[in-house]
């Protein structure tokens, strides 16, 4: 009976989620399941198009990376790189992908993206290179104002990223306080995962940047 009410709960706030995203140009959709999701996700991207993303736990749970690699896509994945020097390359020429998948941090209920990033190569992509970027966001990543989505970004995204990021680094420079304490101490540490913070609140070209919301937690 509880998840059902929040099942209903969702779908009744995705409405107007959807009608703020759409006001602001993006191209917006709502999925009760992430099955409902994964075939949304799929149908959007052309065969033969050229496909790359940053790092995503959505994109891991939903299921997305076996999907693409059974079609008939270029993959741009920077995980097939052989040094350092390479992975940097790879995410470089992502930025001139047909698609460019990704998760956002938070998203407002007046329709603003909110992303924190360490390197830049996620936000880069979202703001300007590829033809298309697709957000799949799930609904516990919702808040109600753009203070409440910074909070989450910085307070929990980041410290929980930073976890994942850099837990068997026996690096001192990516020991962030946030990775040793689960808490923001608005670090400048070399491994920060916040060097970049953006806010999306329109979409230009309209319809480039196409967001999903899913009725169901994914990632952090």
């Amino acid at each position: 009976m509880t998840n059902q009410i929040v099942k209903d709960r969702n779908k009744l706030l995705s409405t107007k989620i959807i009608k703020n995203l759409e006001g602001r140009r993006f191209e917006a959709y709502y999925c009760s399941t992430k099955e409902e999701a994964l075939n949304k996700f799929m149908s959007l991207i052309p065969e033969n198009s050229s496909v790359a993303w940053g790092g995503s736990e959505t994109l891991l749970e939903l299921g997305v990376f076996e999907e693409l690699r059974k079609g008939n896509y270029k993959l741009i994945d920077r995980d097939k790189a052989k040094s350092p020097e390479e992975r940097t390359e790879i995410m470089r020429s992502a930025l001139l992908s047909d698609v460019f998948i990704m998760s956002a941090n938070a998203i407002s209920e007046d329709g603003i993206l909110y992303n924190i990033d360490g390197v830049g190569n996620r936000v880069a992509a979202l703001i300007y290179g590829p033809k298309e970027v697709i957000v799949v966001v799930g609904m516990n990543k919702i808040c109600k104002t753009i203070e409440e989505a910074y909070s989450r970004a910085r307070n929990y995204a980041a410290p929980v990223n930073a976890y994942r990021i850099y837990s068997n680094s026996a690096d001192k420079d990516q020991n962030t306080p946030c990775k040793l304490t689960g808490s923001c101490n608005d670090c400048k540490n070399e491994g920060s995962v916040c060097s970049h913070i953006v806010q999306t609140r329109l979409c230009k070209p309209s319809g480039r940047i196409k967001v999903i919301l899913v009725g169901e937690d994914l990632g952090f």
